[in-house]
C-alpha cells in the first residue's frame, strides 16, 4: 500500500490510455510521457500498460507500507528516499516505512512512479487512467490527496527473493532517458490543413520559437508567439484529432493537443507531432520554449520503429539483470 502524506500539485494514476471508446465521445487520457511510463514499468518487472503515478512539477510525499521495488522515470524532480537522493531510470529497493519526497524540478515536469506488482485500482472501460474532468478511472476519478491509501498488487515472489540482495548492492545499471530540454526542437509533419495557411504562416511554424502559455493543461498546450493565419477565412467540418495534433483557432495561436484531448476538433491543423517527440513536448512547463522542425511521415515511422526495437532490447536486458539478482 502507498500512503499519501502530502498530495503534491497533481498526482494521478495513469496507464497508456482508454482506447476503443472515442467514437462515443470518451477521451483516451493516459500518460503524458508514454516512454517514461513504459520504462518505469519494465524496470520493476511490470507490463508496460500497468498503472503508474504521474507526478507533476511539485511532487507528493509518499510512504511505502511494505517492502517493494520502485522505479522513477521522466522529468528530474529531485527525488529522495528518507532524505537520501536517489537516481531515476533504474530499479530501487525500498523498505517498509520509507518515505519518498521530491524537490525542485531540474528538467522536465512529469515523473512516473512504478511499483513492483503494479497499482491496484478499478478498471473503467478497459483502462485505469484518470480523466479528471469526467471524474472517472484512477483513484476515485481524482488526483491524490493527503491521507489517501493506494492499494498495490502483491510483489512477485521472484522479486522478493532478490530484495535483500538488491538492498545490499545498489543496481549499477540504468536505462537511457530522452534528452529533455526547456527549449526542444520538436519534429512535426504537415497537418491535413497545412495548405490552407498563408505562406508566411507555413514558414513561421518551422522558423519561430513558441512558448508554452500558463493556460495549458493535460488537454493541450496553448502556444504563444507569432500568430498563424489562413489564406482565406472558412469553416471546417469537425474530424478526429490525435495526440500531438496542432490546431490553430481563430486567434492564430496554436494549440498542441495532448493526452486529455477531445475526440474531434474543427480547427484547422497545421501540423502533427511525430510520436517519438511526444515526450519532449509533454515534459514542457509554462514559460518553456520550443521550435518545430519538419519531418516526413516515412522518417517519423522509421524513427518510431527503431525506438520500439530499442525498447524490446531494453526489456530483454532488464530481464537478464533481474536474473542476476535472483
Amino acid at each position: 500500500m502507498l500512503k499519501i502524506i502530502k498530495s503534491g500539485l497533481q498526482t494521478t494514476v495513469q496507464d497508456l490510455g482508454r482506447y476503443g471508446f472515442q467514437k462515443y465521445g470518451v477521451i483516451a487520457s493516459g500518460a503524458m510521457d508514454p516512454y517514461a511510463h513504459r520504462l518505469a514499468n519494465l524496470l520493476v518487472g511490470n507490463e508496460e500498460n500497468a498503472p503508474t503515478l504521474e507526478i507533476t512539477l511539485v511532487g507528493p510525499v509518499i510512504q511505502f507500507e511494505r517492502d517493494l521495488f520502485i522505479a522513477l522515470c521522466g522529468g528530474e524532480l529531485s527525488p529522495k528516499i528518507d532524505g537520501q537522493k536517489v537516481d531515476a531510470w533504474r530499479p530501487l529497493a525500498v523498505r517498509k516505512g520509507s518515505q519518498l519526497t521530491f524537490g525542485a524540478p531540474k528538467t522536465g515536469c512529469r515523473c512516473y512512479l512504478a511499483v513492483s506488482g503494479g497499482i491496484s485500482v478499478p478498471e473503467v472501460m478497459n483502462s485505469r487512467s484518470t480523466y479528471l474532468r469526467a471524474e472517472i478511472g484512477g483513484y476515485q476519478g481524482r488526483a491524490l490527496k493527503a491521507n489517501d491509501l493506494v492499494e498495490i498488487n502483491p510483489t512477485p515472489a521472484w522479486q522478493l527473493a532478490a530484495f535483500d540482495k538488491a538492498l545490499s548492492k545498489e543496481s549499477d545499471w540504468q536505462v537511457p532517458a530522452p534528452h529533455y530540454s526547456m527549449e526542444p526542437v520538436v519534429r512535426i509533419m504537415r497537418g491535413r490543413q497545412y495548405e490552407l495557411f498563408n505562406e508566411e504562416s507555413q514558414s513561421t511554424i518551422f522558423t519561430d520559437f513558441f512558448s508554452v502559455s500558463s493556460n495549458s493543461d493535460r488537454m493541450g498546450y496553448r502556444l504563444e508567439g507569432a500568430t498563424l493565419s489562413l489564406k482565406e477565412p472558412g469553416e471546417l467540418i469537425s474530424e478526429a484529432v490525435a495526440f500531438g495534433s496542432i490546431q490553430v483557432p481563430a486567434d492564430g495561436n496554436p494549440i498542441v493537443l495532448l493526452a486529455d484531448r477531445q475526440t474531434t476538433g474543427g480547427y484547422p491543423k497545421i501540423g502533427q507531432v511525430a510520436s517519438i517527440d511526444l515526450p519532449l513536448i509533454s515534459q514542457l512547463k509554462p514559460g518553456d520554449r520550443l521550435r518545430f522542425q519538419e519531418i516526413s511521415l516515412k522518417e517519423a515511422q522509421r524513427l518510431w520503429t527503431e525506438q520500439e526495437q530499442r525498447i524490446r532490447q531494453l526489456k530483454i536486458s532488464i530481464q537478464l539483470k533481474w536474473e542476476e539478482w535472483k
